[in-house]
């Protein structure tokens, strides 16, 4: 068996609302709000002893603006791609490969998405079928097997955004 990857998916935080404010919706950002809670939620992954090697995050601007928040309240901090797979409307197997490329040197990863795609994904990695439900601002926890990185996984936890910063120090 190969070595444990452990995958932290999370879905992208609170953004600003469809419209014409923002008729790309590729550059929708967080809400000033919802960057506040996020990053107030981030403590609380360090409070379940999660350390993370590497983040991917999808190239959308509240994916990216979410990714650097959970970056910068990590210890140590890790480095940031943009992976197109992760954008609305993703392949499957390109996020597979994204991880087996960042796997090489990285056994704990954040995937930073959207939805429905992060929950299609999720509950391909667990074998089961539809979609595991992320809160915006939500994470969790799957293992997967190095040499099957597609799954099956095990769940370690999920977790809402509230139940993250109710653990924040």
């Amino acid at each position: 068996m190969a070595a444990t990857i452990e995958l932290y998916l999370v879905r992208h935080a609170i953004a600003a609302e469809r419209g014409p404010k923002y008729p790309d919706d590729r550059l929708r950002p967080l809400t000033p709000a919802g960057a506040k809670k996020f990053a107030q939620s981030v403590p609380g992954l360090l409070a379940l002893d999660v350390v993370i090697d590497f983040v991917l995050t999808s190239p959308l601007v509240r994916a990216r603006e979410t990714a650097q928040l959970l970056a910068a309240g990590l210890k140590p901090k890790p480095a940031i791609t943009e992976v197109d797979a992760l954008a609305p409307g993703g392949r499957h197997p390109a996020i597979i490969e994204a991880i087996k490329t960042h796997s090489k040197r990285h056994r704990r990863l954040a995937l930073v998405g959207h939805e429905p795609d992060l929950g299609e994904f999720a509950a391909r990695l667990l074998g089961a079928r539809g979609m595991v439900e992320f809160k915006k601002g939500g994470a969790c926890l799957i293992e997967v097997d190095g040499a099957t990185p597609g799954g099956p996984g095990t769940l370690r936890w999920m977790m809402t955004p509230k139940a993250m910063r109710a653990l924040a120090p």
